[in-house]
């Protein structure tokens, strides 16, 4: 049994080893890719385009524009940035200061949170059609965004603060801290980790309502409209170039709010 133990622990230990991820990544993206250029050939159909001919449809985005709107890839991922940070930005002004306040104040919490739940359940893409006929094509996409990344944020800074640990708020007061120094110098630094993670989730989120908005309407491009437009002309090909583009903006971006989520919870201790 302690030959089986060890040998179980030196797997985990194998498994945890970031070189032995990256090397599982590998082989599952050379497996997807794969099966599907296998399910391309099988189902023969301009639906489905080969994994070569969709590198080959990505290469020329860059380089040619659409021609249904005359903007290449890289004006629409422009595009979709300035609405995605816009949108992004606005949410965190918002949610940070205001999850502090009803996670911190009971009284606060007894009037906001069930105006929270109420609206937290409905999806973000649901509000666009709303957004769009109020605010028009510049600002409803980006409150689309605004709507996907506000409720994670909000949700978890508001459990972050609740979550402080009763001895800690405590020792503050025997040292003879204020309300407001144990605010700042407890309740905040211990709910930022918290806080990361609404934003690493938030961000996925608000890829997807950027997508949804900009099939509905946009204005100046966009990478969901370029994808909505080679579908309309039947450039699937293209079209499928279009959603790896948004899959690695998507990749990308929640990769840099998940290693700033690790570093901001191993500086606060939350993490070895």
């Amino acid at each position: 049994m302690k030959i089986v133990d060890q040998v179980k622990r030196s797997i985990k230990s194998w498994i945890k080893n970031d070189s032995i991820k990256i090397v599982f990544a590998i082989i599952a993206i050379v497996a997807f890719i794969f099966l599907w250029h296998i399910a391309s050939l099988w189902l023969d159909t301009p639906y489905l385009p080969s994994p070569l001919s969709v590198w080959e449809a990505l290469i020329n985005s860059f380089q040619e524009p659409d021609p249904t709107t005359g903007v290449d890839m890289w004006q629409n991922i422009e595009a979709s940035l300035y609405r995605f940070l816009t949108g992004f930005i606005f949410a965190l002004a918002i949610a940070v200061p205001l999850g502090l306040v009803l996670g911190y104040s009971k009284y606060a919490g007894y009037l906001g949170n069930p105006i929270v739940e109420i609206f937290r359940p409905i999806p973000p893409i649901a509000w666009v059609p709303f957004f769009f006929v109020v605010l028009g094509i510049v600002w409803g996409p980006i409150m689309a965004i605004f709507m996907g990344v506000f409720f994670p944020v909000l949700s978890n800074v508001i459990f972050g603060v609740k979550s402080v640990e009763p001895p800690l708020i405590d020792a503050a007061r025997t040292l003879g801290s204020s309300r407001s120094d144990i605010f700042a110098k407890v309740v905040f630094p211990y709910s930022v980790p918290f806080m990361m993670t609404g934003i690493r989730i938030g961000v996925g989120i608000g890829w997807m309502c950027i997508v949804a908005a900009e099939m509905i309407g946009a204005k100046g491009g966009g990478v969901g409209l370029y994808i909505l437009n080679q579908a309309n002309i039947g450039r699937y090909d293209y079209m499928f170039a279009g959603m790896v583009v948004i899959a690695i903006l998507g990749l990308l971006s929640v990769e840099v709010a998940g290693y700033i989520e690790r570093f901001t919870a191993k500086k606060m201790g939350a993490r070895k």
